[in-house]
């Protein structure tokens, strides 16, 4: 697959910044909208409808959910059933969750690295990286990093954690995990790393040894995630891209909005699969053992462009970005266009609405229950750039012969107040040894659990 892009001029850096931190600085002028746990249908399912592109003017859409945390008494909602518990609180910003055969489960307590020195950014620069700067402090984004691992451990089956550790620390911005036989794989923001690891151990000292680099550097996308297969001979790496719409210009983007197949034996790798926006959570397909991601699109199209998406991912394949989205759908705003590759471009399997910020995904078994035996759980972070808060909570969609089979389903909601500030955000998920669900909230800085009442 010809994995260079055409150089595409940048977007001024100004264009919008004055007017947003003006905006911002007065909170009245940016709307407040009534917390939406969906974007109306639209967008959503196999073949999504989608609207004509509407472009964002001086201005564009900003109505971020204010990062609040959870008052006293109060938590998420799950459906009739399930039992919400705190498996652990007072975390640092908890990305990413993961559940190690013993039933510990590991916390990625994590945040946007720096830039690396000259690396450039147009996001990160003058008025527009102020204005973006601003954007973050609001969502509870804009604390640096803890850069450790965190160890938990419900010994007792209650459903909350007693025993917390430092696992390890002095990370880079640390996202996904994956054991693969006594070597537990890290992705941090700018390649993936390995340390030996021993059943039942809390902390681990030994110094990392690198496994092979990742796209990295100004990082506007930074989450780095991991999967390993299942003879744990491969990872495959997510790499988000360095902006919008390659604002930066392409040679900015080489190996970013992307899958990586990294071989173990050798530490060699490859593209599995590119034009990927922003990918984040990984899941094997229990039926047809098919690897899926879910995938953040492009911004300033509109409230309803573009469907953030649910897709499998088939080697060698493209995705469209920046050139098309959802397939062969054109944004003319890239320059120079470039249809060779919008043709190349494949359509995703299932969309999940625009701007939801899907993040976690894990796939279901038939512990929990019948009715969500068969199905994906998104943890979806929730939107900063449209006028009807979308998101913010965990939904479900239902699988059947190994492929999404009805409309998502609200699994996880209440992180939202009745005037739209944020209690918390979903991020990572992960089912637990006994099956229940595990969901990372950034905001609140807690871990919850939904499972069964024991």
């Amino acid at each position: 697959m010809n994995t260079h892009h055409p150089s595409v001029p940048r977007r001024s850096p100004a264009r919008w910044a004055p007017c947003l931190i003006l905006a911002l600085a007065a909170p009245l002028t940016v709307a407040v909208a009534q917390p939406a746990t969906g974007a109306g249908g639209v967008g959503i399912g196999p073949n999504p409808q989608l609207p004509q592109p509407d472009k964002d003017g001086l201005i564009p859409t900003v109505n971020i959910a204010p990062a609040e945390g959870w008052p006293q008494g109060v938590q998420p909602q799950a459906p009739a059933g399930f039992k919400v518990t705190a498996f652990a609180g007072g975390l640092d910003h908890p990305r990413w969750v993961y559940v190690l055969p013993n039933g510990d489960v590991l916390v990625a307590e994590s945040n946007k690295p720096p830039p690396a020195e000259g690396a450039k950014n147009v996001h990160a620069e003058g008025l527009r990286g102020k204005a973006m700067g601003m954007v973050m402090k609001r969502a509870g984004a804009g604390t640096p990093s803890a850069n450790r691992i965190t160890l938990l451990r419900d010994a007792d089956g209650d459903g909350v954690a007693e025993t917390r550790a430092v696992f390890m620390k002095d990370l880079f911005s640390p996202f996904g995990m994956a054991l693969v036989g006594n070597q537990l794989y890290i992705a941090n923001a700018d390649g993936i790393v390995k340390v030996p690891y021993e059943a039942g151990q809390t902390s681990i000292t030994a110094a990392p040894t690198k496994v092979t680099d990742l796209p990295a550097g100004a990082n506007h996308h930074w989450t780095k995630n991991i999967i390993a297969n299942a003879d744990g001979s491969r990872l495959y790496a997510t790499v988000g891209s360095n902006s919008n719409i390659g604002d930066n210009g392409m040679e900015s983007e080489e190996g970013r909005a992307a899958i990586w197949e990294v071989d173990l034996a050798t530490g060699n790798k490859r593209l599995f699969a590119t034009g990927l926006r922003n990918p984040n959570g990984l899941g094997w397909e229990p039926q047809t053992k098919t690897l899926w991601t879910v995938v953040n699109e492009r911004d300033e199209l509109g409230n309803d462009l573009v469907p953030d998406y649910l897709t499998s991912v088939k080697d060698g394949a493209f995705y469209g970005w920046p050139w098309s989205y959802f397939g062969q759908n054109v944004d003319t705003r890239v320059k120079p266009p470039n249809p060779d590759m919008v043709a190349k471009a494949i359509a995703p399997d299932y969309g999940l609405g625009a701007h939801v910020a899907p993040l976690g995904l894990a796939f279901s078994d038939n512990r929990m229950s019948a009715e969500y035996a068969s199905g994906a759980f998104i943890g979806q972070h929730g939107s900063w750039n449209r006028k009807d808060l979308t998101g913010y909570n965990v939904v479900y969609v239902p699988f059947a012969d190994g492929r999404p089979s009805g409309a998502p389903v609200p699994f996880l909601t209440g992180f939202l107040s009745k005037d739209g500030k944020a209690y918390g955000r979903p991020v990572g998920v992960a089912l637990d040894g006994k099956g229940a669900l595990l969901v990372a909230d950034d905001v609140g800085n807690f871990i919850w659990r939904v499972g069964r009442p024991q």
